[in-house]
């Protein structure tokens, strides 16, 4: 029998993203969406069960799964409810606006011995794994220099929470999650953090330029993030001791989900941007892309529901967290800082 799930929030990220997933994954069944606007859900969902109030599917004892969906504020009184219920918890990143809110939720969720994790999909794109695939492989040789962008060209400011002031908004809060975790997935801890933030187009009121530097000992990692970058710039740039790795283009998950494509149609995941790799003489030769496997995300909490490890543990979670905090104090102080302490 499949575990029944329930959705919590319908904004961009629930509808495009969880939805869609959860339905794809056979180990889960979307039981109930939690909406103040039910005819928005049942637009797409006409036979879905919507409540008004996450209290009646917390109640609920058929309800196996909880995903938080919600703007980035209510992420932690949420989670807390949930885990008070008993539910097995998945949260959109980031757990929490803080690291010291991200720790209480995890520390809590083992306390209480309920599954916790949290929803770093950008693991599955199919450009990160064929570069973590190639870097593992050696085939550039030593890392020395990685850089990794999410730039876009949206030169109006829009009337939503992740571009008006308040907490959890801005282009690093929402962006550098993602941008974070990655790199932790392939280097690890840096040693310091330094961050520039700025915003720069007219209107805005909230920081829409990022510029992260993590050091390490013998690596310099850049993670960037721009809203005003007409044509694109490369998506990763990565240099090493025997040659260097260059991929445009953003991964297709996301375009394909708003796009009403599901997972298992034909193409899914893969594009036609290629991933090149520059030999010692800078001669280019093209590196097949893995195809993108956003599902891998959803089959593996199904896994861990039944016993397995997760793949997003909420450690992982929280070094995310204490990096993105880090960043952050290092833009506003101006002083390169090191990760704060985060490990339960």
């Amino acid at each position: 029998m499949p575990h029944d799930v329930a959705l919590i929030g319908y904004g961009y990220a629930g509808k495009t993203f969880h939805a869609p997933l959860i339905q794809a994954e056979p180990g889960l069944r979307l039981a109930a969406v939690v909406s103040s606007n039910a005819a928005k859900v049942h637009a797409d969902l006409p036979d879905m069960r919507v409540e008004a109030d996450i209290a009646a599917v917390l109640a609920d004892p058929s309800i196996d799964l909880v995903v938080i969906a919600t703007p980035n504020d209510g992420h932690a009184p949420l989670a807390h409810a949930a885990i008070d219920a008993g539910k097995a918890l998945v949260v959109d990143k980031p757990l929490a606006l803080t690291l010291a809110e991200a720790r209480q939720i995890a520390v809590h969720a083992g306390e209480r011995g309920t599954l916790l994790s949290v929803f770093h999909n950008r693991r599955w794109d199919g450009d990160f794994m064929t570069i973590a695939s190639a870097i593992e492989q050696g085939l550039i040789g030593k890392v020395a220099h990685f850089e990794s962008h999410f730039d876009r060209f949206r030169p109006t400011v829009r009337d939503r929470w992740r571009e008006n002031p308040g907490p959890g908004s801005g282009v690093w809060a929402d962006l550098g999650p993602h941008l974070a975790d990655q790199a932790l997935c392939l280097f690890g801890l840096p040693e310091r953090v330094m961050a520039s933030f700025g915003t720069l187009r007219d209107g805005a009121q909230t920081d829409d330029w990022a510029h992260v530097v993590l050091e390490y000992p013998t690596l310099r990692c850049v993670l960037h993030a721009g809203m005003l970058v007409a044509g694109g710039s490369p998506r990763f740039v990565v240099h090493g001791s025997e040659g260097s790795l260059i991929k445009h283009g953003l991964d297709p998950q996301e375009g394909q989900l708003l796009n009403g494509q599901r997972p298992g149609a034909p193409d899914w995941g893969r594009e036609a941007n290629p991933l090149t790799r520059h030999d010692a003489e800078g001669t280019g030769h093209p590196l097949k892309l893995m195809p993108g496997d956003y599902p891998r995300f959803y089959a593996g909490i199904t896994a861990a529901l039944d016993g397995a490890p997760l793949h997003v543990a909420p450690e992982q979670s929280l070094a995310v967290m204490a990096v993105v905090e880090a960043a952050a104090e290092a833009a506003r102080s101006g002083v390169a800082q090191p990760v704060p302490p985060f490990r339960l």
